[in-house]
C-alpha cells in the first residue's frame, strides 16, 4: 500500500463569486485569500450572501490581508487582476492535492484544470453520500458539516474560509481510510457533473 501525500502537498481551496480564495494548508492557516478585478460589468456583488462591495474589489481590502501579506510577502493589498491571479494560483495548485466541496465550481471559475487524481472532493466522496442515505446525490457544505461533523457554518454571510476549513475537517475526518482506498486503486468519489470535464486532467 503505497503511503499518503505528505501534508504539505494538501490546499483547501473555496472560491466565492466576484472573489477568489482562499486556500488553506492542511492544519487551516490561511495560505492566500485575494479579492480580484472583475473583468466584466458586474451587476449584482450579492453583498448580503457574499459581503463583498465594489470597494472591496477596487481597494482589494481582506480581512486577511496582514496575514496574507505577511505569508506571501505580497506587494500590494490592492485587489489583482483575473489573469494575475490566474497565473499566481496555476502555480500555486502545482503538485497539490486540493481538497474542497464542489470543487468543479472552483475550478471552473479560476478557468484552471487540476489532474483529478490530485483532488479530494467531499461532495463526490462516496462514503459521505453513503452515511447520509443519499449515494447519487451531491450533499451540500453546510449539510455534510452538521450531519457527519455537528459543526456549523454558512450561516449567514459566506465565508470562503470557513468553507475551506470546513471542507478540509470532513476530508481529515475520514483520510486514513480515503487515502488507502486510492492507495488500493479504488476511487472513491462519484464522477463531477460531465459539463465540467474540462476542470480536470
Amino acid at each position: 500500500m503505497a503511503p499518503p501525500p505528505p501534508i504539505e502537498r494538501f490546499l483547501a481551496i473555496s472560491c466565492t463569486n466576484v472573489g477568489v480564495g482562499p486556500g488553506v494548508d492542511y492544519r487551516g492557516t490561511i495560505v492566500f485569500d485575494k479579492y480580484v478585478q472583475p473583468t466584466t460589468t458586474v451587476t449584482d456583488y450579492r453583498t448580503a450572501t457574499t459581503g463583498i462591495t465594489a470597494a472591496h474589489l477596487s481597494s482589494g481590502k481582506s480581512l486577511f490581508d496582514n496575514v496574507i501579506l505577511y505569508v506571501l510577502n505580497c506587494p500590494t493589498a490592492d485587489a489583482w487582476t483575473f489573469s494575475t491571479i490566474q497565473n499566481y494560483v496555476s502555480n500555486f495548485f502545482r503538485g497539490k492535492v486540493l481538497v474542497g466541496h464542489s470543487l468543479w465550481n472552483d475550478l471552473a471559475v479560476l478557468g484552471l484544470p487540476h489532474p483529478a487524481v490530485d483532488t479530494r472532493d467531499v461532495a463526490l466522496y462516496q462514503p459521505f453520500r453513503n452515511a447520509l442515505r443519499s449515494p447519487h446525490q451531491i450533499i451540500g457544505l453546510q449539510t455534510l458539516a452538521w450531519q457527519l461533523m455537528s459543526r456549523r457554518c454558512q450561516e449567514g454571510q459566506l465565508n470562503p474560509v470557513e468553507n475551506a476549513r470546513a471542507a478540509l475537517d470532513l476530508y481529515r475526518s475520514d483520510a486514513e481510510a480515503w487515502e488507502a482506498s486510492i492507495s488500493k486503486g479504488n476511487w472513491p468519489c462519484a464522477l463531477p457533473p460531465s459539463t465540467f470535464s474540462r476542470c480536470y486532467l
